[in-house]
């Protein structure tokens, strides 16, 4: 029993060491400082990003490229590892994402809810899901916060 935990530790940190390297394409509106805050916030979660400022035209081209249908929609896009992140997904999700590996388009968290990462206002904070945009399109919940 012992091992099998130890294996467990050793492979969950080891996802952990390999996802905090991962690279990350951020698309955003060239107008969005929120967008901005959200990218700093998954650089200090150990993310490499890359962001893109853009015209919103050429953002929503990104969004329906990646599959992302409207009504999960938000203020950037991101890609990373063969996965598309909407909106304002907290890193510890993404993390998880890469390291289960589901089959799947990726994560959002449509709109723009207070109090997630990049939308901090004081304490405020409104309670929000982030959905797991599966290969048809349906959804299924990912995570609470």
């Amino acid at each position: 029993m012992l091992r099998k935990l130890v294996l467990v530790a050793v492979l969950v940190i080891g996802a952990c060491a390999f996802v905090q390297a991962a690279d990350m394409e951020v698309y955003r509106s060239e107008d969005c400082s929120c967008c901005g805050k959200w990218a700093e916030y998954l650089k200090k979660n150990g993310f490499k990003v890359r962001l893109h400022n853009l015209s919103p035209s050429r953002l929503d081209s990104i969004k329906s490229e990646a599959r992302i249908p409207d009504k999960y929609a938000s203020c950037h896009t991101a890609k990373v590892e063969g996965y598309v992140i909407e909106g304002h997904v907290p890193a510890e999700d993404i993390k998880r994402l890469l390291a289960e590996r589901p089959k799947a388009i990726g994560l959002a968290v449509p709109g723009m809810p207070i109090g997630s990462p990049g939308m901090e206002v004081g304490n405020r904070k409104e309670p929000y899901e982030v959905l797991l945009i599966k290969e048809d399109g349906s959804t299924e919940v990912f995570a609470r916060h």
